[in-house]
This record gives structure tokens, sequence and C-alpha cells, in this order.
């Protein structure tokens, strides 16, 4: 396109403009938003091709992602025949307005777009409004699972790409709407989904970095852990999975894309690109299927607050039913034994990693759904009930934080603070994966097992850590993977509770 008169900066070049369409029916809002999005990143991806062969192109490269609206005027959602759908905490808009967000990856967030395109249509008799928004695709999240070709630019012409093309702009996907300080300027839309889809497909490239897995392996169940010995007996039992044909699960995938499927079936194309990488990623995944995506994914997240902070802001895009946190803790009651398991109902956040998105003053609450099922869990794998449960598992409050030699420091002031929070176990991790589940509306919960007692004289030994993890850790695994199975049979209806949304929330679970 030939620069505009009058103006130095050539017109952007654009792909054709597909105007917005209103629909009544989801399936054909989605099949919408796949034709924008596919022409936008087809647009891309095509300029990307010619700009590595070294073409002029005929101005800034611009593709833009697709958009859903939705326009109400009464605050009354519609008389509804399914019960079931108007006991749910999302799917409905806070009031009267515009709401809109824009979209990504229709091919992996296909089926819950669908989801929550048809409860807004059901709680609102309105028609869905499709388009193409004004907000960039950034070039990076144009290319596919394995495209590399902007590996072959030199130097200069690297440099030269953001003249060329749209760059990720981190200004632009801040955490406001998730943190509950977003206010939308006059005539601005309020927003339909905590994330918009430029930061979503920030997290999703993330994602790839630091578990080494693409995100389309995710399953709606995660289990987080900070000790390779429970990953090395997630692998052995998803191996041990995918040798019985009967099993529930239909692949078990590890670091570098490496896929197996359970006897019986056949290998999926693309599963030949699969290569166990030189050394693990920072935070590696792990991922059992299951053909509805009910199955579980696992990760080690390493030590520390921050690390739990970063995964966990990366995969709340994925919109899990659930994340719970199996790992290690000191005990702090001198009652407790080594082996013990600790249920957190409570959390005090030393952490300090999310003080600036989520006060301290915010409480965050236990979910009974999520409480109970773990509390079921230990009954059921250990086979005990009763006060015989009692004696190995204590509810309570679990302080998280981020020093990991918080017992050296001077002065009994840490001490003092830990014993008039009635907590009862101390770690790095659990009150930020709760926090960060509590502000990102993702159903959460922790058990915990007793590794050492700092504060009564048993601290950590290698002979005795060697024998505590050949007693626990398999059990503890287990419980963590029956947990899940529960949730998954009571139904995720039951499960994103109210206790999450806030009284001005997104329609979007």
């Amino acid at each position: 396109m030939p620069a505009r008169a009058g103006h130095n900066k050539p017109m952007p070049y654009l792909p054709a403009f597909i105007a917005p369409t209103r629909y009544t029916d989801p399936a054909a809002a989605l099949a919408q938003v796949r034709a924008i999005y596919d022409q936008q990143i087809a647009h891309l991806r095509d300029a990307m091709r010619r700009y590595v062969a070294g073409e002029a192109l005929p101005g800034h490269v611009r593709a833009c992602y697709p958009f859903v609206r939705l326009h109400t005027e009464t605050v009354a959602r519609a008389i509804l025949k399914t019960p079931d759908i108007s006991r749910l905490s999302y799917g409905f808009v806070a009031g009267p307005g515009r709401f809109e967000t824009t979209l990504t990856r229709p091919d992996l967030y296909g089926n819950y777009y669908l989801e929550q395109f048809r409860l807004l249509l059901q709680n609102h008799s309105v028609e869905l409004e499709v388009g193409t928004s004004t907000q960039p695709i950034p070039v990076h999240f144009s290319f596919a699972e394995h495209d590399h070709i902007e590996g072959n630019l030199s130097a200069d012409r690297r440099l030269l790409m953001r003249d060329v093309f749209d760059l990720p702009d981190l200004t632009a996907m801040d955490d406001g709407i998730a943190n509950g300080t977003f206010e939308a300027r006059p005539g601005e839309p309020q927003p339909l989904s905590l994330f918009i889809a430029a930061r979503v497909d920030y997290s999703l490239q993330r994602l790839r970095h630091y578990t080494g897995t693409s995100p389309e392996w995710f399953q709606n169940f995660v289990l987080f852990t900070n000790y390779q010995f429970y990953i090395d007996e997630f692998v052995r039992l998803g191996r041990v999975a995918m040798a019985d044909p009967h099993s529930e699960y239909i692949a078990f995938v590890e670091p570098g894309n490496v896929v197996t499927r359970r006897a019986g079936l056949a290998p999926i194309t693309g599963d030949e690109l699969g290569m166990a990488p030189p050394r693990l990623p920072q935070m590696p995944g792990y991922h059992l299927l299951r053909a509805d995506r009910t199955g579980i994914s696992m990760v080690n997240i390493g030590v520390g607050p921050a690390n739990a902070k970063n995964i966990t802001d990366h995969i709340a895009v994925l919109r899990p039913h659930a994340w719970i946190m199996l790992g290690h803790c000191a005990g702090l009651r001198n009652s407790q034994q080594l082996g013990d398991y600790v249920l957190a109902h409570g959390y005090v956040r030393e952490d300090h990693v999310l003080d600036e998105e989520l006060p301290l003053w915010v409480p965050i609450p236990a979910l009974a759904e999520i409480q109970k099922a773990l509390e079921q869990a230990v009954e059921d794998v250990t086979g005990l009930q009763g006060p015989e449960l009692k004696r190995i598992m204590r509810t309570g409050t679990v302080a998280s934080t981020d020093n990991r030699n918080w017992e050296l420091l001077p002065g009994n002031q840490v001490q003092r603070r830990l014993s008039q929070s009635r907590a009862v176990a101390l770690d790095m991790e659990s009150a930020t994966i709760a926090a960060n589940g509590f502000r990102f509306r993702v159903p959460y919960g922790t058990l915990l097992c007793v590794s050492d007692k700092p504060l009564h004289g048993e601290i950590k030994l290698p002979g005795m850590a060697n024998h505590f993890y050949r007693e626990r850790v398999d059990q503890h695994l287990r419980i963590g993977i029956r947990a899940v199975e529960l949730l998954r049979e009571q139904g995720i209806n039951q499960l994103h509770s109210r206790k999450l949304r806030s009284f001005a929330e997104v329609a979007f679970q």
C-alpha cells in the first residue's frame, strides 16, 4: 500500500476487514471467532515469512485479535429452565452495560469459549457480537508450536522488526482486572474475562519455557510439588497407567512433549516431534491426560514463593478447575510426628510476593469442596478413620515465608508471630499458591507432610530424610490423585465457589 499523502509513516498492512456480526447460537459465534483468528494469524505468518526472505513489506504489518461483546439493558437474568445454571458463580454479567473481551487460540480454548458463550446467551437472552478488535497480535504470538523461522534473521534485520511488526507490549497486559483495580474509562466496555488475549498468549509462551511442555497438554486439575521425589513417583504411576489398556487415562506427557499413549492406542500426528530435553526446564511439567481434559498435570515448582507465584500467574490463564499443593513443611507443634499431614484451613502470608497485587488485609478462605476431598482422600488411602485419622492429620493454619533460614533470625519475633497466628506448620509456597488461586478465581487447597520440627530440635538430616521420603512420598502423592478423583466425581459445578467471586465480577469462568 502506498503511504498516505502528508504522512511520513506508511499505512498499516492489514488483512481484509471482517465486519462484526451478531449471534444467538454459541457454536456459530465460536466459528466466527475461529475464522477471524485464523485469518489474522495467517496474515502475520505470511508477512513474517516474506520478511525473513528479505522482502520489503508494504507498511507496518498488523493483525488483531477477535473480540466478543455483549450488550444488556437490565440487571435481571433470564428465567432459566435449568436450575443448575442459575446456581453457577459465573456465566453472567454484573449489570446493564456493554461487556467485551479479546480472544485467542480457539484451537486450545474452543470448548471453554463455547461454554462461556452458551451461558451468556442463556442467562441474558441477548445476541453476542463477534468481530475484529483493534488490539494487535504481537508477531511472536503468531508462531506455530514448531515454527522457528525468526531464527534465520540477521542481527540487523531482527533489530528492525519493531518497525515492521507489533511486538509484545507489557503495558497492555497487566492484571488489573484480576486484581480488582481496573476501572473502565468513559465509553469503554467493561471486561468479560479476567485476561485479555495478549495476556493469555504471553502466559502460554511462558508455560512452554518453564515447564518444557506445550500448554495443550495441561489438564484441568493441577498438582504442585517442591520435590523431585514426588515427580519420580508420578512418572512411575503414569507409565503404569499407560501399560493398562483399561486405564481412564489416554496418554502421559513428559518434558520435551514426549508422549506415551495408553496401550492399544495408536500415536497421533505430532507425537513423533517430542524429544526429551538435554536438561530439565526450571519447573518441569508432567501430564496424565483424559479425553475430556479432566486429567492431572503435575509441576515441580522448586523452592520458594517467587516460583510459586510465577507458575500460577501463567497456569491461571488455562482456567483450571483446581490446583493443590503437595509439599513438605516444618511442623510447629511438639505433638506432631514426622510424616504427619497438615490440611491447611488458613494461611499466614509472610511470603510477600503478592503484597502489591493482593493486600494482606484480604483473607484467603478455605474452600469446603477442596477440604472435604482432601480429608476423604487421606481416609481412603490410609484406611484410617475417626480418632486414628486425626492422629496423623491436623487441620490448621499454615504460614509461608520467603526466608528459607527463618530459624536463624535473631530474637524470637518470628516464633512469636507464628504462635500468635496459631500456625501448625510453615513452608515457603502454600500461601502463595492459595492466594493466587483466590486472586485468579481458581479453587485451591494444600496438604503438606511434616518433614522436620526445627522449633523442637528435629531438623532434617540426610539419613532421617531418606527414610522419611521412602515412607511418605508414595502415599502423599496417591492422596493427591485420589482427591482429584473425588473432585472430578462431584462435578465442577460444585467446585467453582462463590467465595472466589466478587460482587462486580467478570462473566467468564
